[in-house]
């Protein structure tokens, strides 16, 4: 699907509203709104993912796929698809051409800063038309920005999440000067929807993290977000072992011993690794190989993470913490907590979740050790579903009431104001603005003003909504690091 027209990325009835529009619609505002929040306790969503967006959809699908090919190559796809689906005659195909001729996308997106945590029911970025003859674009390039950037920004918020537990319990126990970006994981790519699903929210996850096991959310933030992973920490990989290494060394060698040993002398000598422990008996490697390999992990260049898979995360992961001391001893670090010995870490990524994390953190401060003692990382389950104790439910678009919604256009030039208020919503949830809008910044957070003209809006004094995006070219862009210390206030 990379070689599709991005005008047949979308839902059928959008390819039929240019003719439902009222005639002599000249221009179309709509805005991607979140409206409420679904988790208790969350009342922001972190914009992320629309200059990525921009780039891959917007310029370059548009160039390659649209503006690149014969003009009758492109209507006679758009044709085929829809004579046979929709029936002949049902769409006008003059659109598609007239846009072909043009030579270029007539949209101009206004839009708030990546990285800002933006409250329910404000803006987050404006879609309008800047020729007249286009505005059924607005709401055509709808479906594929929503499906693109809902879990994206939904992952960002999860990532957010896990840092701000990680600074609380680090507050505690933590010695300053320990990176608090590096200490928790996205082991997350395997178990996603699709491939631009896993690299686009790994990607918004590295918001909070340097560290992921998905290689490609970094070319995507490269590719993106102005950034080099030569040059700066975009983010950073991990050495390690799965089970099929483990299961086959077993098979070759007859016992586990071997391999530890070879891991820690021939192979990785002088780098940091982490080892699956529990393809057999876990606790057996932990309390009676390990002790084994003595001397060679203390004369390791690196430090060795004892992983464990299965079982209770809470449980593996906090006992193997002090099984670890009780065997191999460590230091006191500066808050009066018990650090391992540097030579070993206890690693976990399988069914971590925020109520896990923060669970391990708590025992581990209530025996006196300090929270860097266990390296954990986030699986797919956390990118895609809240969970908590008798709760399981599912990120969708409607999590957080995300959409896109017209509010204000011109007939000929003159000013309509748009908006949906249902009587059957009760909470008015589906509610929408009315009119063009304007996002400030007041008392510490955002506020957003309605009921204005496209022009009043333009003219809005402080108005955040800033161009990013018009007639094909980006206007501004913003890099990973500059998004990174917005989100994390300078401090991440």
């Amino acid at each position: 699907m990379t070689d599709v027209n991005p005008l047949l990325l979308l839902d059928f009835y959008k390819t039929t509203h240019h003719e439902q529009y009222p005639k002599g619609l000249t221009k179309l505002v709509s805005y991607f709104t979140p409206r409420e929040s679904r988790i208790p306790g969350t009342d922001t969503l972190i914009m992320f993912g629309l200059q990525g967006f921009i780039k891959t959809y917007l310029i370059q699908s548009f160039d390659k796929n649209f503006f690149a090919r014969p003009r009758q190559a492109v209507t006679d796809a758009y044709a085929r698809v829809l004579d046979y689906t929709l029936g002949r005659g049902i769409v006008d195909y003059g659109k598609i051409a007239a846009l072909h001729r043009l030579g270029y996308l007539p949209l101009q997106i206004k839009a708030l800063d990546e990285g800002l945590r933006v409250p329910m029911r404000t803006p987050m970025f404006e879609v309008t038309n800047t020729h007249p003859d286009f505005a059924w674009l607005v709401n055509t390039v709808e479906s594929l920005m929503s499906c693109s950037l809902w879990h994206a920004m939904v992952a960002a918020n999860v990532g957010y999440a896990y840092r701000q537990l990680v600074n609380r319990y680090f507050d505690i126990s933590v010695d300053a000067d320990v990176p608090r970006s590096r200490a928790l994981g996205d082991f997350s790519m395997r178990g996603q929807e699709s491939r631009e699903s896993a690299v686009t929210t790994s990607a918004a996850f590295c918001l909070s993290f340097v560290n992921t096991a998905t290689v490609p959310a970094i070319l995507y933030l490269e590719e993106n977000y102005n950034c080099d992973c030569a040059l700066e920490p975009v983010a950073y990989g991990a050495v390690s072992t799965e089970h099929s290494v483990m299961s086959s060394n077993f098979a070759a060698d007859g016992d586990e011993i071997s391999l530890v040993r070879r891991l820690l002398t021939e192979i990785y000598p002088d780098t940091s690794f982490s080892m699956v422990s529990d393809s057999y008996d876990y606790w057996n490697l932990v309390e009676n190989i390990l002790p084994q390999c003595r001397a060679e992990i203390l004369s390791h260049n690196g430090f060795l993470g004892v992983r464990g898979d299965s079982g209770d995360p809470v449980e593996i992961s906090v006992q193997t913490v002090f099984k670890l001391w009780e065997l191999f001893g460590g230091t006191t670090n500066s808050k009066g907590y018990k650090l391992l010995d540097p030579h070993l870490k206890v690693i976990y990524g399988d069914g971590i979740t925020l109520h896990r994390t923060e669970e391990i953190y708590k025992r581990l401060i209530a025996g006196g050790f300090a929270c860097d003692n266990v390296l954990l990382a986030s699986g797919s389950h956390s990118m895609q579903v809240l969970a908590a104790p008798g709760v399981l439910e599912p990120f969708t678009r409607d999590t957080f009431g995300i959409a896109v919604k017209s509010t204000y256009g011109e007939i000929n030039g003159k000013p309509i104001f748009i908006y949906k208020d249902p009587k059957t919503d009760e909470r008015h949830i589906k509610r929408s603005h009315k009119g063009c809008c304007a996002v400030t910044a007041r008392g510490g957070g955002l506020v957003c003003a309605d009921g204005l003209t496209f022009r009043e809006a333009e003219a809005y004094p402080d108005n955040l909504l800033k161009p990013v995006f018009r007639d094909g070219r980006m206007l501004r862009e913003q890099s990973l690091r500059e998004i990174r210390n917005l989100l994390h206030e300078g401090n991440f």
